[in-house]
């Protein structure tokens, strides 16, 4: 069963993150196109809840679906099972929660 759930959140993940890459780079050729600097282009996200709430909605969805097929593969390659599997594959979604938060934060803080 929790296989199962698992099969279903990572596609329900998958939906989520279809548009928010688009949007992604939509806005990176917008930007690049422009001719915006760093600087300019930090200059718009600054302070920003939108782009904040874009940007963690993106890092949550991502780092949940990328433990979910780390998590697959980790059992088909290597035979791990059980709560070693388990604690690995949330420890790989915890890390990257924490530097895509990082990250976010460092674009989108005032």
């Amino acid at each position: 069963m929790l296989n199962l759930r698992l099969y279903l959140v990572q596609r329900m993940s998958a939906m989520i993150m279809a548009p928010l890459v688009l949007g992604h780079i939509v806005v990176m050729i917008y930007a690049n196109r422009g001719g915006l600097s760093t600087g300019e282009i930090l200059g718009r996200t600054q302070g920003s809840v939108f782009w904040a709430t874009y940007y963690g909605v993106f890092v949550a969805v991502v780092s949940l679906h990328a433990a979910i097929g780390l998590r697959v593969i980790l059992a088909e390659t290597t035979g791990l099972k059980g709560p070693a599997l388990g604690v690995f594959t949330w420890g790989f979604c915890l890390a990257t929660l924490l530097l895509g938060g990082h990250a976010v934060w460092a674009v989108v803080a005032p």
